[in-house]
């Protein structure tokens, strides 16, 4: 199974990060059919995200983006892929708001044995 990890700082504040993730949820279900849900917390929000040979969870901060995805084993296979993709959605994201920043980390792919 392989997993993909992006972090991602920003001073945009909570609202407005909800807003982005909100975006970001609604893009990746239609266009790879993902089942979303938010959990709107205090001081952090939690976006579910699940499909087929993907589960995953994106936790919006008021300072930043923690995402964190599970493949299958079919998926895996393309999860260089898959994770281009998610970090070039975030990063257009970020880069259109004032206060977003380019990326703060690289993102890590992992394989779990």
């Amino acid at each position: 199974m392989a997993e993909i990890r992006i972090h991602r700082e920003h001073h945009l504040g909570l609202a407005r990060a909800r807003q982005i993730a909100w975006t970001w949820a609604e893009h990746v279900e239609q266009r790879f059919d993902m089942e979303c849900t938010v959990i709107e917390g205090q001081h952090s929000d939690s976006v579910e995200f699940t499909r087929s040979g993907v589960s995953g969870t994106l936790v919006v901060a008021a300072d930043h983006f923690e995402l964190e995805a599970r493949l299958g084993f079919l998926l895996g296979v393309f999860s260089q892929t898959i994770e281009s993709e998610i970090t070039k959605e975030l990063d257009t994201l970020l880069s259109a708001e004032p206060g977003g920043k380019a990326p703060a980390k690289k993102s890590r792919r992992q394989k779990s044995q």
